[in-house]
């Protein structure tokens, strides 16, 4: 992922530093047993822009961003990344949700698949935690503290809100954890590894951290186009809980029911999906990552003017025009 730039010098740049990215990230997930480096190495070539290494590059622009630790720092965040991936995939049994309506049990390899998953989840940690420590001890405790949130939120998350408690912002400050702080912990290591000034990477860190939820919401909108995404054994999402919140007005409910049932209910889930896909609460979601979105532009006003905070204000307008395309 890179946004627009029309700047040579930090388009140059980014070039420069998405290669080094890229030839990190083979060093890390080499070992000595082909097994594991195969399995490593397909997780990371998996779909989905490193949007996180990019994140890494931009803030360095506000220091040195030459400095030998930058580099690193992006490796870490996108292994880190890759690896919680991993892990919620084998928690959320993806591998059996991804088999689609109409296939019956779980696949025949669903707990080799599980184990290699985690395993492998653990040895890209492992390399991340290895790269983490010669950035030095202050890198280790903003790692460290991205990963108690992380966790907090996927806490949050399977507990679900406490009684009387909004179940709307229950799930944005799930995504806060969830999503959120890898992409501000991006921000403030690449300030910190570039020696920028502090209060540029508390901006940064605050800009990552709206921009990582608004990326979601758009995500979570977009789930109404695929029936898969919609299948039973999904987490909850701000459609879904907007539904919910609704009750039986308009035959929310029925709804609601449809997209969240078994596989009896499979046949008329394509239905049940296109019927979302025409519902006013995909505007309210959209409209809501719109709002991260801005609050994303909004931590960057006290950053110096220059190609790189542009860059940065343009990953915030595209989740504007991705989250409005299809609105009302």
């Amino acid at each position: 992922m890179q946004p627009t730039v029309w700047d040579r010098t930090l388009d140059a740049g980014l070039s420069a530093g998405h290669t080094a990215v890229e030839e990190g990230l083979l060093r890390a997930t080499r070992s000595d047993v082909p097994f594991i480096t195969e399995a490593a190495r397909r997780r990371l070539s998996a779909r989905g822009p490193r949007l996180m290494p990019l994140l890494v590059l931009l803030a360095a622009r506000f220091g040195d961003p030459d400095a030998p630790g930058v580099v690193p720092a992006a490796v870490v965040v996108e292994l880190t990344h890759r690896a919680t991936q991993l892990h919620d995939e084998v928690r959320d049994e993806t591998g059996v949700r991804r088999r689609g309506p109409g296939a019956a049990g779980p696949a025949p390899d669903a707990n080799w698949d599980n184990t290699v998953a985690v395993l492998t989840g653990d040895f890209l940690f492992a390399r991340a935690s290895h790269l983490l420590a010669g950035l030095g001890p202050q890198a280790v405790r903003l790692q460290a503290a991205a990963f108690k949130q992380l966790v907090t939120g996927q806490i949050l998350e399977t507990a679900g809100p406490p009684d009387g408690h909004d179940p709307v912002a229950h799930h944005l400050a799930v995504l806060t954890g969830r999503c959120g702080s890898l992409t501000a912990v991006s921000g403030r290591l690449g300030a910190m590894t570039a020696g920028a000034p502090p209060a540029v990477a508390d901006a940064l860190d605050h800009y990552g951290e709206r921009l990582g939820v608004a990326h979601r919401l758009t995500a979570e909108a977009d789930t109404a186009r695929s029936a898969d995404a919609l299948s039973p054994d999904r987490r909850p999402t701000l459609p879904l809980l907007l539904l919910r919140s609704r009750g039986g007005a308009n035959g929310d409910q029925e709804l609601y029911d449809l997209l969240t049932a078994g596989p009896a209910e499979w046949e008329r889930h394509a239905e049940a999906v296109a019927r979302l896909r025409a519902h006013p609460v995909l505007a309210e979601v959209r409209r809501e990552a719109v709002r991260q979105a801005q609050a994303a532009r909004t931590a960057l006003s006290p950053l110096p003017d220059g190609p790189a905070k542009s860059a940065l204000d343009e990953l915030c307008r595209a989740v504007v025009r991705r989250a409005t395309a299809d609105g009302d």
